[in-house]
């Protein structure tokens, strides 16, 4: 990702969107604090994105985003509400209803009575290129967030598309997701080049 990114700030690679599962393990943004991490049952990851304590693992739709934000305005707010509004959407198409909170990042939804987190967002950007992106449960083993304070949020659960009773799998999502695609871009700005598939 390091690597693609400066080779994306050089002109020399075109942008990406790359969608994967991790094998289970938790990752400490540049905020992670040590009392957030309770039990470290799995491998952690010093990630250098924004935030605090993540976990990824199987069943869970992790997008990073590469972008050029210098040909798309440097307006890395509006680069983080665009985000949001691209996974709000593909859950949308789901039907999740799900939102932003002010104060808290991230894609939130009512389940069962209960405001939980249903997607995580952390970024980082280097020479105007993001690196990073966001996480989305699809189904993974919720007791796996178990081992941290998800995004240093104590008194929040975390859900899933499977936890929400929702039948549509990975394929499903990564369809919305494509679906919502062309909106997430243009609320960036176009650049000149098109956006590697």
């Amino acid at each position: 990702m390091e690597a693609r990114a400066a080779a994306i700030s050089d002109g020399n690679a075109a942008e990406r969107i790359w969608l994967l599962e991790h094998p289970p393990l938790y990752t400490a943004g540049t905020s992670a604090e040590a009392s957030d991490l309770i039990d470290p049952r799995f491998p952690v990851f010093e990630s250098g994105r924004g935030g605090r304590y993540t976990y990824h693992g199987p069943g869970q739709r992790v997008a990073y985003v590469q972008l050029d934000l210098g040909m798309r305005g440097r307006d890395v707010r509006a680069y983080v509400h665009a985000l949001e509004a691209w996974v709000i959407s593909a859950l949308g198409a789901l039907g999740v209803a799900s939102r932003r909170v002010d104060g808290r990042v991230g894609i939130w939804t009512d389940d069962h009575g209960a405001e939980a987190k249903i997607g995580a967002i952390g970024v980082r950007i280097r020479r105007w290129v993001t690196l990073h992106g966001v996480s989305i449960n699809v189904a993974p083993d919720l007791g796996h967030f178990g081992g941290i304070v998800p995004c240093g949020l104590a008194e929040f659960p975390v859900t899933s598309l499977a936890a929400l009773g929702n039948p549509a799998g990975m394929a499903a999502l990564d369809a919305a997701l494509a679906n919502a695609l062309p909106e997430f871009i243009a609320a960036l700005g176009h650049r000149r080049d098109s956006l590697e598939r």
